[in-house]
Parts: structure tokens; sequence; C-alpha cells
């Protein structure tokens, strides 16, 4: 076959079914989760002033090697969304809801990144924020839904890490910290962690590099920083989540990969995936962003889950199959009339999957197309079933033989085989 003239860009796929059957599935589920704990469904525009988005932290890769910009025909600089929380935060401070504003969203994101297994340059994410609450118990709410959540899809191997980055005094002696311990091991770092270290010495903390893991390893750790009201308001999330029967493990290194974190930080990942990149969703608090954007100083928390690593993680432990999509009766037409699209509507109005055949095939073909399909059964209509208003039921799965009965009955006579 030859090559197409044109083909999707390097980093991206085209999203097909059963994927895109699972992926509404579980977004459906996400969105049933998020609104029984009272969130509001909100859908930011795909791109925005590119502002928006460098207040994430320009020492960020997200912001400094990632993000997709272009001057739209205004001469207005504009960046498509690397994520939302940045997005959701414009919308509160153009919108001012009133306080605790808690909305979930669904979307695209997009990021110029190296593409592999699950991380793609346009990916889909779910995500919740709780803007206008410090309350550490908003901290357990949140981090709650997303658990939740991955019950109910059916995932039993997440693990839920946890870490207090502090106030904004904790977090600088500590990035001082790092800033002299990094410096004086900056030989033995990888080119990418000496670039980092320039830009902000915190960011160093993600690297996955294997020849930097031994001096991160060595690094002082956050929680010695904290102070009083932080290492209290962390006590109180850790309770939360106990007393709500929610595992998780201190994770004292884990710092998260976005500039505007403080206080509470998590992160799940899914030991079956790959080690190297197995997070599937995380978030934080992020107290100040709000204040960034130009709004009131209003603390904010959220997270993101990634729909595409969430898939995988479901793959490797034979969860959230999707929806089944398979039509379940298939209508076979050799009359001349427009009895099929009539039956199909009927049928499918009783909430039954009906597909059939275009117009104008033999009855073989027709039958070859219902055995093909998957469907459980036929209404077969011919010249002889339209003069005498009925329609032939008929088995496709060696359930019996075919039956008449007369037009107005052909609904609940599928729905027995169904």
């Amino acid at each position: 076959m030859a090559q197409p003239l044109f083909q999707a860009p390097p980093g991206t796929r085209d999203l097909m079914p059963p994927v895109t059957d699972r992926m509404r599935a579980m977004v459906a589920i996400f969105a049933d989760e998020a609104t029984k704990a009272g969130f509001g469904q909100v859908t930011p525009p795909m791109f925005e002033d590119v502002g928006v988005f460098v207040r994430i932290g320009e020492s960020t890769d997200v912001v400094n090697k990632e993000l997709y910009t272009f001057e739209d025909k205004g001469g207005r600089t504009i960046a498509l969304r690397p994520e939302q929380t940045a997005s959701l935060c414009r919308v509160f401070v153009q919108r001012r809801p009133l306080t605790p504003w808690k909305a979930w969203y669904f979307g695209a994101n997009f990021r110029y990144e190296q593409a592999q297994k699950g991380r793609y340059r346009q990916f889909d994410q779910v995500g919740a924020e709780v803007i206008g609450s410090s309350d550490p118990d908003i901290d357990t709410e949140i981090i709650a839904l997303a658990w939740r959540f991955y019950e109910r899809i059916g995932l039993t191997n997440v693990t839920l890490l946890l870490n207090s980055l502090g106030d904004a005094a904790d977090r600088g002696r500590y990035t001082n910290a790092l800033r002299t311990h990094f410096t004086e091991h900056r030989g033995s770092l990888t080119e990418q962690s000496r670039e980092t270290l320039d830009r902000n010495p915190l960011r160093v903390m993600d690297s996955k590099r294997q020849p930097d893991q031994a001096i991160i390893d060595a690094a002082p750790l956050l929680g010695d920083f904290l102070s009083d009201d932080a290492r209290t308001a962390f006590d109180r999330v850790q309770a939360g989540l106990t007393a709500l029967a929610i595992p998780f493990e201190i994770a004292p290194r884990l710092v998260r990969g976005l500039d505007y974190y403080n206080r509470t930080t998590f992160e799940f990942v899914a030991p079956g995936l790959d080690a190297a990149q197995n997070a599937v969703g995380g978030g934080g608090r992020y107290d100040g962003l709000v204040a960034n954007l130009g709004g009131p100083d209003e603390p904010g928390i959220g997270f993101a889950l990634g729909i595409d690593r969430t898939l995988l993680a479901c793959d490797a432990e034979d969860a959230m199959q999707g929806p089944d999509t398979t039509a379940q009766v298939w209508v076979v037409v050799t009359a001349e009339g427009i009895e099929g699209l009539e039956v199909a509507d009927r049928l499918r109005r009783a909430g039954i999957r009906a597909d059939r055949t275009e117009s104008g095939r033999s009855m073989k073909a027709q039958m070859k197309a219902a055995n093909k399909s998957g469907a459980a059964v036929a209404v077969v209509i011919g010249p002889d079933e339209v003069r005498d208003e009925q329609a032939g039921i008929k088995p496709l799965r060696g359930q019996g033989d075919q039956t008449t009965v007369d037009n107005q009955q052909i609904v609940q006579a599928v729905q027995e085989f169904l």
C-alpha cells in the first residue's frame, strides 16, 4: 500500500476505538466521582496568553523547553496549554466564583517533549482543583477523589506517594541547602542536571538519570526544613488519609515538576509500569499561584491524572476494559422501501445498539455482515414481511431458529435475545 500523503505529526497519534471507548468510559466515571464530591466541570480554552503558563515557573522544562507558542493574527503571543491548573487559576481570577471553588476538567494538553510509550506531545488528562481554602482536610479530600477514581476503574496496584514542600520560607532554606550540596558535586552531575542547577536546584531532584541518583540520594531532606505550621498541616493530611483508609508512603524527595507547588505534594505511581515512567498522576498545593496571575491571594490545591498512563496501568492489571460497543442487532432488508431505517431507529430509541448494511446489497452479503458484526440477533425484512407488516427474528449465535413477529413486537422480541 502506498504511503499516505500526510501522517499524524511526530509525538501524536490518532485515537480510535476501542481506546476512545475506554477513555470515554473512564472520563464518565471520573465525572461521577467529582460530581458526588461537589465539583463542577470547567473547560478552559486550549490556548492562552503565554504569560499564564510562564507563571508555572521559567526554570521548569515545561516552560523552558516544551511550550508550544505562536503569534496569532492579532500580534499576541499565544501558547497551547501544557497543563490546566494555571488555566483554571486564570479562570478564577477572571470570573471570581464563590470560594471554595471546586472544579474538575478533562481535555488535551500539549508539550514538545520526547515521545515514548504512554507519553505524547498531545495528551489527555482529567483533574480537579479547589481554590479558596487552606484547610488541610481539603488536601485529604482532593487526594481521596483521585484514589476513589482509581478504585472505581479497578486499579489495585497504585501507590500514593506523599510529601510536604513547606511554605515559601521553608522552601527557600531548602533550595539554598540543595544549591550548596549539588554545587559541591557539580562535576559528577549529568549535563542536563548542571543546567537545571543553574536555574533551580530543586528541579535537580526530579532527575531520573542514573548518574544523578547517588548525589540526589545524599541530598538534604526537605522535612528537616519544615516550619511548625507546615508540619502540623502535613500531620493533619496524614491523619485524614489514615481515617479514610487510604494507604500512602512518605516520599521525602518528592518535589514534582512544577515550580508553583508548596506544602502538600503527592504522586500516584503504578509499579507495574516501567519504573522510570510509572507516574500516572499527581498534584499538590499551589498557594500563591492565583495571586501570581493577578488575582487575590487565594490558596489552591489540585491534581491531574494522565489518561494514557492510566490506561497502560489498567492493561497491566487487566482492568477497565471499557464498554461493549458491538452492535446487538443487525437489520437485514431486501425490500426496496425504507423499512430498514425505520426499524433500526426504533431499536435505537429503545436503547438497543442496532446497525445495518447499506441498501441494495444481497441477502447473502447482508447476512455475512451480520454474522461478522458480533450482533446477537438479526431482524430480517423482505418483500413478504413488508406486505404482511412483519419481520423475521434470526438468532446469530446458535440460539434457535428464525421466528416471525408482527412489527409492533420487534423490540420486545429482540430484547428476549439480549
